[in-house]
């Protein structure tokens, strides 16, 4: 399997000062589960999802595609990384051909507040960096929500434009190993 942009996947696990980012497993099912049907989380994302219509639909290992990490932190998943196309029906991209990679992030809202999303997003960005040497991310967050913003700031996203979309103002930012272009 390859992808984000013809990139060998899954990768060997990253591991950093508390996390390990891996490809999914069935072990991770009940956690996806969590996550999605999570009302915290879903403010974010659309809405929650009914528990009953996840444990149907979920696949016995879910989230197995390219450009996807589960987090864990003790032997146990606690979230999702996400380095993927940025869909070309969304609105704004850098590229007229909307050929960048976004960078998207989940994670169960017990385990917020303690920098794991900072330090699993950062470890995501040195692979991507190193398997795509000086290609942009994007990140596109509301901007009502606040520790997202923050994320993204803390990761050394830059503003490239906001807009509506879904009811709300979107934020996107782009990131840059070789640091902001234009």
């Amino acid at each position: 399997m390859t992808e984000p942009g013809c990139v060998a996947w899954p990768p060997d696990p990253i591991g950093t000062a508390r996390l390990l980012l891996r490809e999914s497993e069935a072990r991770d099912r009940a956690a996806f589960i969590e996550l999605f049907a999570s009302p915290e989380v879903g403010a974010h994302i659309g809405g929650a999802r009914p528990r009953d219509a996840l444990e149907r639909a979920v696949p016995e290992v879910p989230g197995r595609r390219p450009g996807l990490f589960v987090v864990e932190l003790d032997g146990a998943m606690i979230g999702t990384i996400t380095l993927g196309p940025r869909a070309a029906e969304l609105a704004d991209h850098l590229r007229p051909d909307a050929g960048e990679t976004e960078l998207g992030f989940l994670f169960l809202p017990q385990t917020w507040g303690f920098g794991y999303a900072a330090e699993a997003c950062a470890a995501a960005l040195g692979w991507f960096t190193s398997a795509r040497p000086g290609e942009p991310v994007v990140l596109c967050t509301r901007t009502a929500n606040s520790p997202s913003m923050r994320l993204a700031r803390t990761l050394g996203f830059t503003e490239v434009t906001r807009f509506e979309e879904y009811g709300a103002e979107q934020w996107l930012g782009m990131w840059s190993p070789v640091g902001p272009t234009g």
